[in-house]
């Protein structure tokens, strides 16, 4: 289904587009008939309602309705529970205390949450649940208006109070309730608008992009972790520059990423350089073609990180030369120590935060390669570094080529093109990827007659600079240089084996 105009109005939808979105979700809901009619018809004769609601109908309708399913009902938590009993394969209730039970039956993933109708104190983001009797209530408190749709399982009736359809149809993100109230209750709603934008292609629509830039500091009452889920959804989805530049100019950015709005550096007119900003969303974009390209199948969100972050360096590193030039120097080191900071407080995994900040750290190693100038050695160091990071590290370093210059594009990946077949040929006569010294550390102990301690780590060390640079020694040449090393340091060797022995 073609993506319709934001700007449409709502009386425009053609009767064909909102027969033909019914007709997707009709054969979705019949692929989950068989769990949706036992489940309906167990709430049925226990004299409940129980409806397909939210994200669930929105996703039917767009034709990618998945296995996890949501359901509402006006029973209560712990009718629920006896309803579910001896039916389901799993039953949890890590979200009673919201009313929400869940629930494994075959592949599908079920939540039921009894009606709802929270009120929020708007200090916190936390609602005082409270249960409500009706699905008018329930749909009206809920986030967008595409979210806000629902299906009676008893009778099939298609229920849109806040004709969310419409919404869907034009792709147009519009909240139930006014969005300043929606947004007063919780701010994260306004991330969503921007993962939405990301990851379904919808628009805000005008008086919701109003409210987001005029409460987007009330993004700071929401935790981090749910900030980071959000920005991480956003990140993964088909279409996350939209969903940046959202954040970005709404000022929601500020908050949370503050890092990426101060990438708009004011361009001088003579001081011209690329926008840093702009140029970090098309290295955004072009890392995740090279990413599908790969066909890992799966989006890579270390990697969409270190796109958007590898530049956060420059603003604080930028210098207007006196020939009319601007340098960034270092800027690959300040910007890891950034990625490390922006990402703990946000309180990503230390593992997503070290992977990130290496590679921001490495991306410009590439530009001393030139014309094919490193030594083996530095190819080996480059490898090294790289670690795991290596296929992560040759896609952003492409990505990060955005001249509109043809021929130097050409060079540029050419260079890399043959960087790429050195590392090759190297990994196949030295396997690269489990460079170590020569002598481990029980040899090192033996040779020299050291007990463990620091000064093994030292010869360790040393013998792994000595194979970074030299590639592979035989075994009687890792002895000699490791006694030539220990002769240099002043090291009380034991006595070396007479000859035959």
């Amino acid at each position: 289904m073609p993506a319709a105009d934001p700007a449409q109005p709502v009386q425009s939808i053609q009767p064909a587009d909102r027969a033909r979105a019914q007709r997707n979700a009709v054969v979705e809901l019949m692929r989950i008939a068989p769990v949706a009619d036992e489940l309906a018809g167990r709430f049925a004769a226990a004299g409940h309602s129980l409806y397909l609601v939210g994200g669930s109908v929105r996703d039917a309708l767009l034709s990618r309705l998945g296995a996890d399913l949501d359901f509402t009902t006006d029973a209560r938590p712990p009718q629920i529970q006896r309803i579910l009993s001896g039916w389901a394969d799993g039953v949890w209730d890590t979200g009673i205390a919201f009313g929400t039970v869940g629930a494994r039956k075959g592949s599908a993933v079920c939540e039921i949450t009894t009606f709802r109708a929270d009120h929020y104190d708007r200090v916190s983001r936390n609602p005082e649940v409270t249960f409500g009797d009706s699905l008018d209530t329930d749909l009206l408190r809920r986030d967008f208006t595409a979210n806000a749709m629902a299906v009676d399982l008893a009778t099939k009736r298609f229920i849109d109070p806040y004709d969310g359809m419409s919404a869907l149809l034009d792709r147009r993100l519009d909240t139930p309730a006014t969005p300043e109230e929606s947004f007063a209750d919780d701010p994260l709603r306004m991330l969503r608008a921007a993962r939405f934008a990301s990851q379904l292609g919808f628009e805000p629509a005008p008086r919701v992009l109003a409210a987001m830039t005029a409460m987007a500091d009330q993004i700071g009452r929401i935790t981090a972790e749910r900030v980071q889920a959000e920005l991480s959804k956003l990140l993964l989805g088909e279409r996350p520059r939209r969903g940046v530049e959202l954040l970005v100019d709404t000022g929601l950015a500020d908050h949370v990423l503050p890092e990426v709005s101060a990438m708009r550096l004011e361009i001088d007119e003579h001081h011209q350089h690329k926008d840093v900003y702009q140029h970090s969303l098309v290295v955004l974009d072009q890392a995740i073609d090279l990413e599908t390209a790969k066909g890992s199948g799966e989006p890579d969100l270390v990697l969409r990180l270190a796109a958007l972050l590898h530049d956060i360096g420059k603003p604080a590193t930028r210098r207007f030369e006196s020939g009319g030039g601007v340098s960034f120097h270092h800027h690959e080191v300040v910007g890891a120590k950034m990625v490390r900071k922006r990402l703990r407080a946000l309180r990503y995994p230390k593992d997503v935060i070290e992977d990130v900040a290496q590679l921001v750290y490495l991306h410009l190693r590439f530009h001393g390669y030139g014309r094919g100038e490193w030594t083996d050695s530095a190819v080996r160091r480059y490898v090294t570094d790289a670690g795991p990071l290596a296929d992560r590290l040759h896609k952003l370093v492409r990505a990060d080529c955005t001249t509109r210059n043809r021929r130097k594009a050409a060079a540029l990946q050419a260079s890399y093109d043959d960087l790429e077949a050195r590392i090759a040929a190297l990994a196949e006569a030295e396997d690269l990827a489990k460079v170590r010294p020569d002598l481990d550390g029980n040899e090192i102990m033996r040779i020299l007659g050291l007990p463990p301690g620091p000064l093994v780590g030292k010869a360790w060390r040393h013998l792994k600079e000595l194979r970074l640079d030299q590639g592979p020694l035989d075994h009687d040449q890792a002895v000699a240089a490791l006694r030539d090393w220990a002769r240099e340091q002043g090291v009380e060797q034991k006595p070396e084996p007479p000859t035959g022995e």
